[in-house]
């Protein structure tokens, strides 16, 4: 399995506590959580300020499942970029968009929504709920991970309504959220989830990483990529 792990990097090279607290950038410990979980995968990292952002086609063409975090940075990325990766799931690569990804570029433009939601970044307690055990998304997962500080995502979250819905996070402000969800866009598929924001150290959690690398491996193709294509086949074809 070949992973694509994407990050704007823009708070860890401009906030000093942010840096502090993922030094290896938010890109190196979800790298590091796929690795922990998928030994043998070939993971890779990229940012905003690699050239062409570090997706270029051979880079993509090469990559089973690529992850994404945005979130100060989403309209600098080239929409000739966006444009490739759309193309890319369509053909079968696999796509975990993380926390405030929802907002991406990437991300609007495969589910044609706006992808808002409600949200408080005041130290909340989020608990996410199993509401699939029997997903692959969710073996091994606590029923709930409870995440003691962390940005709150609330609803009404504007997605089309998921393929399938496996978490659902409660916080100490009351509110609910869809936290966990899949799509399949063409031969693709994504999972998003959204336990992650920059303040707080959440990509160190064992259960967050835990579900971050079965997201990783549900998405991986199994088949060769391509894109569907619309074919003229005659009468009789099939005899």
């Amino acid at each position: 399995m070949r992973v694509t792990v994407w990050n704007e990097n823009v708070h860890e090279t401009t906030e000093t506590e942010v840096a502090e607290r993922y030094p290896d950038g938010i890109h190196g410990a979800v790298a590091s959580a796929i690795t922990e979980h998928h030994p043998e995968a070939a993971v890779r990292t990229a940012t905003l300020a690699d050239p062409e952002h570090g997706l270029t086609e051979d880079v993509l063409a090469g990559t089973d499942v690529l992850t994404w975090w945005g979130h100060k940075a989403h309209e600098e990325v080239d929409d000739a970029v966006v444009e490739r990766v759309q193309r890319h799931v369509l053909s079968g690569m696999g796509l975990v968009v993380l926390h405030s990804g929802h907002l991406s570029k990437i991300f609007r433009a495969l589910l044609g929504t706006t992808c808002n939601l409600n949200w408080r970044c005041e130290q909340d307690r989020e608990l996410v709920w199993t509401v699939d055990p029997t997903h692959p998304i969710a073996e091994g997962v606590p029923h709930p991970i409870v995440i003691e500080q962390q940005e709150m995502y609330g609803e009404f979250f504007d997605i089309p309504a998921p393929d399938e819905l496996i978490f659902i996070s409660s916080f100490s402000g009351g509110e609910v959220f869809r936290s966990g969800c899949t799509f399949r866009r063409g031969h693709g598929r994504i999972f998003y989830f959204s336990p992650g924001d920059q303040a707080f150290p959440v990509y160190h959690h064992a259960d967050v990483r835990k579900v971050i690398a079965n997201g990783v491996g549900w998405a991986a193709p199994e088949r060769a990529r391509d894109l569907p294509v619309l074919r003229n086949r005659p009468a009789g074809w099939f005899a």
